[in-house]
């Protein structure tokens, strides 16, 4: 079988879409398979954080590499993906809740990592005046920021076809199979083969990989965001809570987007999703209790849910198949992929290339699963 391409990457999210700019950067020939359309998911309808604030210790150094790649993302991209280093702030709203985060700075600290800080009640009035009174304190990137999903995506999706990328839209990738020494990706229309293919098919990833033995426990969800009318401007970092499901941020046009990881109803089968309304309301009330004036009165406008693949760890896996070399896995993200993926590509072409890399992929390894 004469190949199609270098490489076939599985997935045209925002980790698929970043593995191919960085593959064809690289000179390699890429085509992207994508069951929907490029960010139709986890990557289209997150909540858009560029955070290192609160990361596991394992996403520590990632985060703030990729942090440091935003800054730049226009030189990559061409576009500067509505990011903005507006600094990430997590509340708390009592004594024990503040002794935890000032707990989390110090074992932090001690570890060489300097990027969170306690900020008092004081200086987080200061900084967020429009924070409810009964708050005590917070952590605080200030490097930290967001960015729009929407944009973002497009910006890449235009960047890789710019390089020369091939996007296969509306394609469903149904197996990663060996053969010949070379790797085929079965489709509902046909086969596809090349020598390298990059799993990055999100939720779906878990099925693929264990086309070829790979066995991650993987399960989907369907995340959902909120989103309001036009407020009077009042708070520019992002919020997020030490005691609530929340993440918080008002965009530059005035709309309130408020997430936090609440959960709607997936359906992996058809890529479809349902909204929990007792949910959202829960979520909504989570944003009311730190902003009780100005969201006392604000219209919510809309509701959504993208599905998303959460890990038994809640880390990613970000490795090569046991089973053949040329196959790389990067999905599992587990709602916390958004602010990695400039870099994740990166390294997904380090791995496929055997490039060397500064940063340890340990934690993500396959191997961590039983």
């Amino acid at each position: 079988m004469s190949p199609d391409a270098d490489l076939i990457v599985v997935g045209g999210g925002l980790m698929g879409l970043s593995a191919a700019l960085h593959a064809a950067k690289a000179g390699l020939a890429v085509v992207v398979v994508e069951r929907d359309w490029p960010g139709r998911h986890a990557s289209g309808a997150n909540a858009g954080g560029v955070r290192s604030l609160n990361r596991h210790d394992a996403e520590i150094p990632l985060a703030r590499a990729a942090v440091g790649m935003w800054r730049e993302i226009e030189a990559l991209v061409d576009d500067d993906c509505g990011f903005a280093a507006s600094g990430q702030v997590r509340v708390a709203e009592d004594d024990a809740q503040a002794e935890l985060l000032q707990a989390r700075v110090a074992r932090l600290e001690a570890m060489g990592y300097d990027h969170e800080r306690w900020i008092d009640r004081a200086e987080l009035g200061a900084r967020v005046p429009a924070i409810a009174q009964h708050c005590t304190g917070a952590i605080c990137v200030d490097d930290d920021g967001h960015a729009d999903p929407q944009r973002t995506t497009r910006a890449f999706a235009a960047a890789v076809q710019q390089a020369g990328v091939a996007i296969e839209a509306g394609v469903t990738a149904l197996a990663i199979e060996p053969g010949g020494g070379a790797l085929a990706v079965s489709t509902a229309t046909g086969r596809l083969v090349a020598p390298l293919v990059v799993n990055a098919a999100g939720a779906w990833g878990a099925g693929l990989a264990g086309c070829l033995g790979d066995l991650v426990p993987l399960r989907p969800v369907a995340l959902q965001m909120v989103v309001t009318e036009r407020l009077a401007p009042f708070v520019r970092p992002v919020i997020g809570s030490a005691g609530r499901q929340l993440s918080f941020k008002q965009v530059p046009t005035g709309q309130v987007v408020i997430g936090g990881g609440f959960e709607g109803i997936a359906d992996a089968a058809t890529g479809l999703s349902r909204l929990d309304h007792p949910a959202l309301a829960q979520n909504v009330a989570n944003a009311r209790a730190l902003f009780p004036g100005p969201l006392a009165d604000a219209r919510i406008l809309r509701a959504w849910a993208g599905i998303e693949g959460v890990t038994a760890d809640g880390l990613p896996v970000i490795d090569r198949s046991r089973a053949h070399p040329g196959l790389v896995h990067a999905f599992g993200f587990s709602a916390h992929g958004f602010a990695l993926s400039p870099l994740v590509g990166r390294l997904v072409v380090d791995l496929l290339l055997d490039r060397p890399s500064n940063l340890d992929l340990q934690p993500f390894r396959l191997d961590r699963f039983p």
